[in-house]
């Protein structure tokens, strides 16, 4: 099974992360969330937002190609990349991934708008 490393993030991962042996064909959502990483998913995994969007540093060729619908909320995201998915679409492959999780996040649910 592959491994995902979690680059620092000050507020969600300070130290970063190794996850070993994540499952093959679980979001990478539900990984972190498993393990413990705090990522914002304010739509609950439906691909209806853009708070737990990654950017994949290493193995995004790996992972399917994002949906249409994934990739309309991924142009509304903070600090969008060529490597940008959201990670409750993003399904983990074969691959290792190493990914970073943005400084910021678009969550309107929490900023009360």
């Amino acid at each position: 099974m592959p491994k995902i490393i979690v680059l620092p993030h000050p507020d969600v991962c300070p130290q970063g992360v190794v996850i070993e042996d994540a499952p093959v064909g679980i979001s990478i959502c539900r990984v972190l969330l498993d393990n413990d990483i705090g990522i914002e998913h304010a739509c609950e995994l439906s691909c209806a937002c853009t708070t737990c969007h990654v950017i994949i540093r290493d193995g995004f060729e790996a992972l399917e190609e994002a949906s249409d619908n994934e990739e309309d909320y991924l142009d509304r995201a903070w600090g969008l990349a060529p490597t940008s998915r959201l990670s409750c679409q993003a399904m983990v492959a074969e691959a290792d991934l190493t990914i970073e999780i943005p400084k910021y996040t678009l969550n309107h649910a929490k900023e009360g708008h």
